[in-house]
């Protein structure tokens, strides 16, 4: 008996669809290709509240291929700090009382050791004063 014409489509449908699927929960995501090539790298994310919006860079030190707009200025910054994210200097400036959470990121590695970091400002401002340059992307 043949198979209707609707019949044929929906299985390729579904065939495709499962294929695509399949493909996207085996293979790594760019930024994760990105941090596995790169040894002495952090991958740097800010977002906005509620996942709104989000940006992402891989800061490599030295700095060699531009990736971060900023990325000279961060790694001094990185290094004045010794890698650690909560020993920043930032760029201290006034900022509006307005709640606008962003969360920031930074995960790789740092001069050999391990970086898993992550903390919550409640503004874009509040975050740029604290953390200087590196977030500043």
């Amino acid at each position: 008996m043949p198979v209707s014409r609707r019949r044929r489509c929906a299985r390729v449908a579904a065939t495709a669809a499962a294929a695509v699927l399949t493909a996207l929960a085996v293979a790594p995501t760019a930024p994760a290709r990105a941090a596995a090539r790169s040894p002495e790298g952090l991958f740097l994310t800010v977002s906005g509240s509620g996942g709104a919006w989000i940006r992402g860079v891989l800061l490599e030190c030295p700095d060699t291929r531009h990736v971060h707009p900023h990325g000279t200025a961060a790694c001094d910054a990185l290094t004045w700090a010794r890698g650690d994210l909560n020993a920043l200097r930032g760029d201290p400036h006034a900022c509006t009382k307005e709640y606008d959470p962003v969360t920031v990121t930074a995960s790789g590695e740092w001069r050999g050791g391990p970086v898993e970091w992550h903390k919550t400002f409640a503004t874009l401002c509040t975050m740029d004063a604290a953390t200087g340059p590196v977030f500043r992307f």
